[in-house]
């Protein structure tokens, strides 16, 4: 039989003539004769040609599909060698490509919450004072002191009704979103835009019911176990082992990474409103903002970034804002109007430094409340 062979010093192929006993391949080219035994044989044939290499060498032998086969004829061992071979790598990558999958989308999400609860209480407060000291650097907090005083009382209010194992720790933040977020530990962060979005206090009191209550049934936990554990997955494929891909998820995270399932927040809607109940608020609040996010989302345009980034870690269902119509109660204000309105100036824009002097923050993606839109004179060079 007829073939190539590369000695593998370099690209030269050599015409070679190619013979099997059962035993060894033996392999003449000009000058040269090699023997490979049958055991060390490794082969990979496609529809065309069969490319055999012996194991620990660089060197390969090149010959038609089906002079191979018409060589090895009678020696079926070598030949199902080199077909299982790649089968079996075929079936080994699917075997743990689908146990991988299932790792990730299955057995991390059920070990999660039993995890969850088996963390010890101050190992989570640690990481939630970690996390809130990073946070605190993306979204500082509001200016307004009695503003934030005004939430911490209605927070104090809601988490006496809970068997929470943490001190809740709310806060108002600058960050271009309607949003709030529950950490690690007990700290929950609402934005300033929330904030200005709801009509009510009772709708912020529902906002932050429904998150203390995923700090109670430990959903921020199970959301750091799975962010953990699909990091490990990661850090195992592409980390190395350097712990890169735990870091990835964490910091790519963050808070949006601990979002909950639709389970979760069907029960932290129903934990909260039963906190609102308890303290005796009005837990209409609650359905009223889902309800309004909902609407706007799909009338307003210029506000679909901000409220999408609501839906995105709060998703939204009809049966949720349903639910939430069912069984509302009436109730108390969650807040009288001073603190109503202590809170809707936390955050503004308007916030006067001790010297008396004006100043602002100016978040990315908003415009101050006075700034004349893009193209619009302002007051000075007005036509009058």
């Amino acid at each position: 039989m007829q073939g190539r062979f590369y000695d593998g010093t370099d690209a030269t192929s050599h015409a070679a003539e190619v013979r099997f006993d059962g035993t060894t391949l033996v392999i003449e080219t000009a000058g040269q004769t090699h023997a490979w035994p049958a055991t060390e044989l490794a082969v990979d044939i496609d529809r065309d040609q069969a490319r055999v290499s012996r194991r620990r060498s660089d060197a390969r032998l090149v010959l038609a599909t089906s002079e191979w086969r018409q060589l090895t004829a009678g020696q079926r061992q070598v030949r199902r060698h080199s077909a299982a071979g790649g089968g079996a790598l075929v079936i080994g990558l699917v075997v743990a490509a689908v146990a991988t999958g299932l790792l990730v989308f299955v057995g991390i999400p059920m070990a999660s919450g039993p995890l969850a609860r088996a963390t010890p209480i101050d190992y989570e407060a640690r990481m939630g004072e970690n996390y809130n000291a990073q946070l605190s650097g993306i979204f500082p907090a509001c200016e307004g002191e009695a503003g934030q005083a005004a939430l911490q009382r209605l927070a104090d209010q809601l988490a006496d009704q809970t068997q929470s194992p943490f001190p809740i720790q709310a806060r108002a933040v600058h960050a271009p979103m309607i949003n709030a977020f529950a950490l690690p530990g007990g700290h929950v962060l609402v934005t300033g835009d929330l904030i200005e979005a709801a009509e009510t206090p009772d709708e912020v009191a529902g906002v932050l019911a429904h998150e203390i209550a995923h700090v109670e049934r430990r959903h921020v936990m199970q959301g750091v176990w799975r962010s953990l554990g699909a990091g490990m997955l990661l850090d195992f494929v592409v980390g190395g082992g350097t712990g890169a891909g735990q870091q990835a998820v964490l910091l790519a995270g963050q808070a949006s990474e601990l979002s909950f399932g639709r389970a979760a927040e069907t029960e932290a809607d129903e934990h909260g409103r039963a906190y609102l109940h308890a303290a005796g608020m009005s837990s209409r609040g609650m359905g009223d903002f889902f309800e309004r996010m909902a609407e706007e989302e799909m009338e307003t345009p210029e506000q679909v970034d901000e409220v999408s980034e609501w839906w995105m870690t709060h998703p939204n269902t009809d049966r949720r804002i349903a639910a939430a119509r069912a069984a509302e109660r009436e109730g108390a204000p969650a807040m009288n109007d001073a603190d109503w309105q202590a809170l809707r100036r936390a955050c503004a824009s308007d916030q006067t430094e001790s010297a008396g002097q004006p100043w602002e923050i100016r978040i990315p993606g908003r415009r101050p409340p006075n700034d004349p839109m893009p193209g619009q004179p302002d007051e000075v060079g007005k036509d009058r």
